[in-house]
C-alpha cells in the first residue's frame, strides 16, 4: 500500500518524513514535492491549482497502475487531493482505497474572496503567521524570508484563485477527515465533506490549531495504520490463520 502525502501551503515533502517511524511496514510513504521548493527549488511555480494537480498526477501515474494506494493532504494538500481524485477518475486510472482530508473545509463551502497573496510582504506574512504553523524565526530572518516567502505567496495564489466545480459523481472510496479542535474551521464546513463522498466517511478531531499534524504524529499514523494496514490484512485473510 502506497501513501501519497500532499503538503500544506509553503510546505515541502519534508513535513512528512517523521511519519516513517510510525507507519506500518506494509505502508510505503511517498511525500510529494511540489515545484519551487526542496529538491525542485529551481522549477517555476504553478500558475493555478489545476496545473499543480496535473504535475502531481504525472508524478504518481506510473505508481498507481499496479499498486493499492491512499492519499493524504493537509490544508492546501486536501484541496489538491480532492482535485487529484477527479483527475485520476477522468484519466480512467485505478482509484485510491482511501483519502485523508486534513485541516481544510469542504471545497463546496463558499468562501469570502481573498487576495492575501497580493498583500505587501509584512502584511502577507502576518496573515500567514496567524494560522499558527510558521516559526517566528522566519519573520526575524531576512535570508529565510527571501527563500520561503515566494513559495508561500505562490501557494496562496493558487488557493485563492481556485474555482470550485460541482461534480455529480461523488468520491468512490473511503474518506477520513482530520480537524484541529482549535482551528478556525467551523463544524458545518467539516461536515460538508460528507456531501462529496459515497462510501465510508468519518471525522476525527485532534488537540491543536490548524497545524495539529505537527503535534499529533502518533495519533494520526495510528488511524492511518488502522485504515490501511490492519483493515487490508483482515480483508485478505491475514488474521486468524485464513490464507
Amino acid at each position: 500500500m502506497i501513501l501519497f502525502c500532499l503538503p500544506y501551503a509553503g510546505g515541502s515533502e519534508a513535513a512528512y518524513y517523521k511519519w516513517k517511524k510510525y507507519l506500518h511496514p506494509s505502508i510505503e510513504l511517498i511525500p510529494i514535492e511540489l515545484k519551487g521548493r526542496g529538491k525542485r527549488i529551481n522549477e517555476i511555480f504553478y500558475e493555478s491549482l489545476e496545473e499543480a494537480v496535473y504535475d502531481i498526477f504525472e508524478n504518481i501515474k506510473d505508481k498507481i497502475i499496479n499498486n493499492d494506494y491512499a492519499i493524504y493532504g493537509h490544508s492546501m494538500g486536501s484541496l489538491l487531493a480532492y482535485e487529484l481524485y477527479y483527475k485520476i477518475e477522468k484519466m480512467g486510472m485505478k482509484k485510491p482505497k482511501h483519502i485523508f482530508f486534513s485541516g481544510y473545509r469542504a471545497p463546496s463551502v463558499i468562501r469570502q474572496k481573498e487576495n492575501t497573496y497580493t498583500l505587501p510582504d509584512y502584511d502577507f506574512m502576518n496573515n500567514v503567521m496567524e494560522l499558527g504553523g510558521t516559526p517566528e524565526e522566519l519573520m526575524k530572518s531576512q535570508e529565510l524570508l527571501e527563500i520561503f516567502m515566494p513559495i508561500i505567496r505562490s501557494d496562496f495564489k493558487i488557493l485563492e484563485t481556485y474555482k470550485y466545480k460541482k461534480r455529480e459523481n461523488k468520491i468512490e472510496c473511503n474518506v477520513s477527515v482530520f480537524n484541529g479542535n482549535k482551528d478556525t474551521i467551523k463544524l458545518e464546513e467539516i461536515l460538508a465533506w460528507k456531501n462529496h463522498v459515497s462510501k465510508e466517511f468519518k471525522i476525527y478531531n485532534f488537540e491543536g490549531n490548524h497545524f495539529f499534524i505537527n503535534t499529533n504524529v502518533e495519533n494520526i499514523t495510528d488511524i492511518i495504520n488502522a485504515k490501511l494496514a490492519y483493515k487490508n490484512q483482515i480483508e485478505r485473510g491475514a488474521y486468524y490463520g485464513v490464507q
